[in-house]
């Protein structure tokens, strides 16, 4: 991890006079410049509201001027300067998860009544190349998310990436998990599509794959995301050049999952094999504490399905060897170009 000391601009002129008499030029000027390092906050400045936990299980509170090799960097793709988010299949999780993350944590914490909003602009780079097509989680990575800091701690938003091997197309979809009345351990996520599948398309074996879907994104094609919760309601907007504009509009203080015949068919079939068919507090997230997390959160793991056909993936970790997981496909590469972060506000009438 390095710090940068020099923090104020560099202006090039035709001639730099250096304290020794010395001349330098507008080239050696401009390659001088190019040797400077930039940082994740000079591309997107609002670094001071976030800390960030990376795939190596490094976590850094003050991310001005901050980079960690090989997990949170900047790079330029020959016309846009982007910030890295990059971490294995298998490293150091955080406690509530098995999956690994080189992603930002939000210090504020707010209610859901309260609200915030959070945008991005980005584009996935990889996914895992190995894991099991049968398996829900698998060749995903979540790009942002609405995490609950109290109670069950559930995830009432996770905004996923996903692409089968062999595929040119993946799926943006996000996900709404229940804040679980009673046991956690009955809790579910309800998916819905963007562009492409949602979560629940799967394999039909181990290495069999669904077909690609027409209307999908790619690897390396931007997209941008707007999450906005305003008094209690959840307001979603996805954006993709050559592809329709959608939005989404979800009640977080007002549960539709409160009885049995409630649960959608689409968990009923899915999460069948774990046992997983709780219902949800009829206030929801009302009057809960959530902050919003944005980066790479690896969904692929090294765990057996056999234990759990949704979340374990069964993927290559090389007994936890990041450097050989980089190497052979077994990680997830996300790069942002902006975001924001900030209050919530009424939206506009459509």
């Amino acid at each position: 991890m390095k710090k940068r000391l020099l923090t104020q601009p560099l202006f090039l002129f035709s001639a730099v006079i250096c304290l020794n008499g010395c001349n330098t030029t507008n080239e050696e000027a401009e390659d001088q410049a190019e040797s400077v390092v930039k940082y994740p906050s000079d591309v997107i400045p609002f670094m001071e509201e976030w800390n960030i936990l990376c795939g190596d299980g490094t976590s850094i509170e003050d991310l001005v001027n901050v980079e960690h090799k090989d997990f949170f960097y900047t790079t330029n793709d020959g016309k846009t300067d982007w910030v890295v988010y990059k971490t294995p299949n298998s490293g150091i999780t955080s406690r509530t998860s098995s999956n690994t993350r080189t992603e930002l944590g939000q210090t504020k914490k707010w209610k859901t009544e309260t609200g915030g909003k959070l945008t991005g602009t980005l584009k996935v780079m990889h996914v895992s190349t190995s894991g099991d097509a049968r398996v829900a989680a698998s060749y995903s990575v979540v790009v942002g998310q609405i995490h609950g800091k109290e109670g069950h701690e559930n995830e009432p938003l996770k905004i996923f990436y996903k692409k089968f091997p062999g595929h040119k197309k993946g799926s943006v979809f996000w996900n709404y998990e229940i804040n679980t009345e009673g046991d956690n351990s009955e809790r579910w996520d309800y998916s819905t599509a963007v562009w492409g599948n949602d979560f629940s398309v799967v394999g039909a074996t181990l290495d069999s794959y669904p077909e690609e879907p027409e209307d999908g994104i790619e690897l390396g094609e931007e997209f941008s995301y707007e999450i906005n919760v305003y008094d209690g309601i959840m307001y979603l907007t996805f954006m993709s050049e050559g592809h329709e504009t959608k939005k989404f509009t979800k009640n977080l203080i007002k549960s539709d999952f409160v009885k049995y015949a409630d649960i959608p068919e689409q968990i009923l079939t899915l999460y069948a094999s774990i046992g997983r068919d709780g219902t949800e507090k009829a206030k929801a997230y009302a009057g809960k504490y959530q902050n919003f997390k944005q980066g790479a959160y690896n969904q692929t793991n090294g765990r057996s399905p056999e234990e759990n056909m949704v979340w374990y993936t069964n993927s290559e970790t090389y007994d936890g060897d990041i450097a050989k997981q980089y190497e052979n496909g077994c990680y997830a590469e996300v790069w942002f170009k902006s975001a924001t972060v900030g209050e919530g506000s009424k939206p506009p009438l459509d």
